[in-house]
């Protein structure tokens, strides 16, 4: 089986936020039959803590889709870790999610980073990926919302 893959350039490069927002839009064509959604039903969310000083304490960045949350990234500030802020912000987004007509959530973190912190809220680890750099793994949890 042979290919005619002339009028073609290939070319590789560094993040091209153009040519993402059109793959999303042809992923969008492909997924949104494919699950009876439409873009109506996705969403993205964050939750921010500033100190008194305005400084950053923490944050979290997530999406809503068909009824699932997507946590994307979680972070606290060093020196604010031990003051229970990461399980605020996470309830803050779980309560939202709900609000949003969500009734499960997703994650994943690194081995080195908190997948303990997310089996304490109640998420149970689904699969991993290997290969992660300095031999650690891509923990993938879930949690019903309801």
């Amino acid at each position: 089986m042979t290919h005619d893959h002339s009028g073609g350039a290939l070319s590789v490069g560094q993040r091209d936020s153009e040519l993402n927002e059109r793959l999303s839009q042809g992923l969008d064509e492909v997924n949104f039959p494919a699950t009876g959604t439409t873009a109506a039903d996705q969403s993205s969310l964050s939750v921010k803590v500033v100190d008194d000083a305005g400084e950053l304490v923490g944050g979290l960045s997530a999406w809503t889709w068909g009824g699932l949350l997507g946590i994307e990234m979680l972070w606290i500030r060093e020196k604010s870790r031990k003051d229970g802020w990461g399980s605020k912000i996470l309830m803050a987004a779980e309560e939202e999610a709900r609000r949003r007509g969500c009734d499960r959530a997703c994650v994943s973190s690194f081995t080195f980073q908190a997948p303990g912190f997310y089996q304490r809220h109640g998420y149970v680890e689904t699969g991993r990926t290997l290969g992660i750099p300095g031999g650690a793994e891509d923990v993938h949890m879930f949690k019903e919302l309801a």
